[in-house]
């Protein structure tokens, strides 16, 4: 008998290949149904990303007589989206907040965030999430009139855990939490240029002056911002004996003003207020809003700055506040460019 071995080669190598396609196909077959199944945890978690202050800012339209409601994400990770409703707990965490004011600022308590008092917000006690959803949105409802914004407000919120064990929340910390910065906002307030005010010493007015390249204001009403008096800021443990209010009204004209006699406040020139506008020559959904302050004119005396030492300024100048606005954005708070 002759036994011929190429043909048996071919056989064999038919097989090896039969047997390869097979094992490929069970290979493909088999990873096509894991990408089925659940490949991570499905966390609960805030989206709230953190500033380099180690807190989250939100900015929040100032009413006089009515509730602001922001709406604070919640996302759930994973691969796949949840099958059933979530019923997830949230609650105030004012611990958190000790431990940042601490670990950021050790001993200068003046600089520590204040939480949040309650009169001036409320929160649901647990937010739903849907079936075959993998976000919600959790309304807070705001009230802030009569907030003092000498201090640094912020609303700490947590996610607790379920005892039935039917969500988890994320166990890593800047998820699990969010350290709501709460930036009221007006018409007139934000961040101004101050390159156009000139802070000078009495008696020294040749000299030359200070200037300060961003002055701070802050919401008080709807209609007026304060701002901290010449060179003063935030760094200041006494700032808040040293506010200037500015109103804003209808016709144009700008009222300065301080509640602090000791400031021996005064006012030397009306000042001025204007509004224009201008769509951005690159983006044309860009609008850009400047409000200037003109012939501000006021003097003061830092009396606390040296022990029994009255130190008198005159300020003089303009400010000029930029909002940037993206008009394809429906939401006021979202669509200007913090």
């Amino acid at each position: 008998m002759t036994y011929d071995v190429h043909k048996n080669d071919k056989h064999m190598k038919k097989i090896n290949i039969t047997l390869l396609l097979f094992s490929l196909i069970t290979i493909f077959s088999s990873c096509n149904d894991e990408w089925k199944d659940e490949q991570f945890e499905n966390y609960i978690s805030f989206k709230a990303p953190l500033s380099g202050e180690g807190i989250a800012n939100i900015f929040i339209r100032y009413r006089d007589s009515e509730k602001t409601v922001f709406q604070q994400p919640l996302i759930v990770s994973g691969s796949t989206t949840i099958s059933k409703d979530l019923n997830v707990k949230i609650s105030v965490d004012p611990d958190t907040l000790n431990v940042l004011n601490y670990e950021r600022f050790q001993n200068r308590d003046d600089f520590y965030y204040r939480i949040l008092s309650d009169e001036y917000f409320s929160i649901p006690s647990s937010i739903v999430i849907s079936g075959g959803q993998n976000t919600s949105l959790m309304d807070i409802d705001f009230t802030l009139k009569g907030i003092d914004m000498t201090e640094k407000w912020v609303l700490p919120l947590t996610i607790e855990d379920d005892l039935s064990g039917s969500y988890k929340a994320n166990p890593r910390k800047h998820y699990r939490k969010a350290l709501l910065r709460v930036n009221p906002f007006n018409d007139y307030s934000g961040t101004y240029s101050g390159t156009a005010l000139k802070i000078a010493m009495e008696g020294y007015e040749e000299e030359t002056p200070i200037v300060k390249s961003e002055i701070r204001s802050y919401v008080v009403d709807e209609k007026t911002i304060f701002f901290y008096a010449g060179n003063i800021d935030e760094e200041r443990q006494d700032r808040r004996n040293y506010k200037v209010y500015v109103n804003f009204n209808e016709t144009g004209g700008v009222t300065l003003s301080s509640n602090n006699p000791k400031m021996n406040f005064k006012v030397n020139k009306d000042a001025s207020y204007t509004i224009s506008e201008q769509m951005d020559a690159v983006r044309p959904y860009l609008l850009h809003r400047y409000i200037t302050i003109n012939n501000i004119d006021y003097q003061f005396t830092d009396y606390s700055m040296v022990p029994n030492v009255n130190i008198n300024y005159l300020v003089s100048g303009s400010l000029i506040l930029e909002r940037q606005l993206n008009t394809q954005i429906p939401d006021e708070d979202q669509a200007i460019q913090w």
